[in-house]
């Protein structure tokens, strides 16, 4: 693919987050993703908030609740709801078929538990984050500390190798409490096939593939969007 250009990749998100935010209604409950790409969808929802738009919001990570919060967006806490209207979120990777991975900010678990609540699930995406496979972008699998050892075995058994995720020299921890393992499959030839053996590990709470998960991505590109539903 070449050198990515950082300024048209930054338009680009802001455009595909636009588009996804002409979706939200006035009274909606909006399930808001973490990332850099959702970060321009928060910013442009708080313009209309302060500009008289009444939502309410489930926030993905703490980073997302902080930022949403300094928009003046009304934070509902995630364990109260039983339905979301609209959720705008990123991803690292989305293929035509709607599959994705998700994950690189470390909010997966929340942000699948939002996916999964949302009646219109809304994928913002650049250009660069569209491929014919899964699997460039490591899949990222939340796992609980005491599982780590057990997790690790279990991913070398699907044929993947097992990467501890750590920032600054230190292992990184979700806002749940949990490590991150970035798992590398290769290309993925099966998505679905890889997520249901992954969901059948003890200890991992949650991985980065999303399968059947998305209403519709809104990928921009040269100042203009692409849907695919």
């Amino acid at each position: 693919m070449g050198t990515i250009d950082k300024t048209q990749q930054d338009a680009e998100k802001r455009v595909a987050a636009l588009e996804a935010i002409r979706f939200i209604k006035d009274g909606d409950v909006v399930g808001l993703g973490t990332g850099s790409t959702a970060k321009y969808a928060i910013e442009e929802i708080g313009k209309r908030v302060q500009n008289g738009l009444t939502i309410t919001a489930a926030a993905s990570s703490k980073k997302t609740d902080e930022l949403a919060r300094s928009y003046g967006i009304e934070i509902l806490d995630l364990q109260t709801l039983s339905s979301i209207d609209v959720s705008i979120d990123g991803a690292d990777e989305f293929t035509e078929s709607l599959n994705l991975i998700k994950g690189g900010g470390g909010a997966l678990f929340r942000e699948k538990i939002i996916a999964s609540l949302s009646k219109n699930r809304i994928i913002v995406a650049d250009a660069s984050k569209k491929v014919e496979k899964l699997g460039a972008f490591k899949v990222p699998i939340e796992v609980i500390p005491l599982a780590l050892q057990y997790v690790t075995d279990q991913i070398t058994k699907l044929r993947g190798s097992s990467l501890l995720r750590q920032i600054n020299n230190e292992t990184f921890i979700t806002d749940n409490g949990n490590y991150i393992i970035d798992a590398d499959f290769g290309l993925i030839d099966y998505p679905e096939e890889l997520a249901r053996s992954l969901n059948q590990i003890d200890g991992l709470l949650a991985h980065g593939l999303f399968i059947g998960l998305t209403s519709k991505v809104i990928m921009a590109i040269n100042n203009g969007v692409v849907v695919f539903e």
